[in-house]
């Protein structure tokens, strides 16, 4: 296993994880999600973007400013004090940076899908031992 092989599965473990973690979202809330947004320190990676969209089957967008959670928290902060009159006003504020749209067939997903869930169940297997 080399350098890049460890680098690359950890990047699509995050992919998957997020994956799991939707589903389970959709799953208990009933709604579709069509776009999926994302921000933080991991929404620079080009190939991270790319296989997650991949991996959920619906686009997602990265925004012009990637710290978005901490811009939120001072955005309902300044609502709060006033500086902005509705919430309607904050949303106009979300900039689109790059839109990555699912390239990958559903045949080679389910595939890679299924490879997961056997790797999370051996995974679980060995806390056992």
């Amino acid at each position: 296993t080399t350098r890049e092989q460890i680098v690359r599965a950890t990047l699509e473990s995050i992919a998957y994880q997020v994956k799991d973690n939707l589903d389970v979202m959709i799953g208990d809330s009933g709604i579709d999600i069509k776009v999926m947004r994302v921000d933080g320190g991991a929404c620079v990676n080009e190939f991270l973007m790319q296989f997650q969209a991949d991996i959920l089957g619906i686009p997602v967008d990265v925004p012009v400013i990637n710290e978005t959670t901490a811009l939120g928290a001072a955005y309902l902060a300044a609502y709060g004090i006033g500086e902005f009159r509705q919430l309607d006003d904050i949303k106009g504020k979300w900039k689109l940076k790059k839109r990555y749209e699912p390239k990958m067939d559903h045949e080679t997903r389910e595939k890679l899908l299924r490879k997961w869930h056997k790797a999370v169940e051996r995974a679980k297997k060995w806390e056992e031992e």
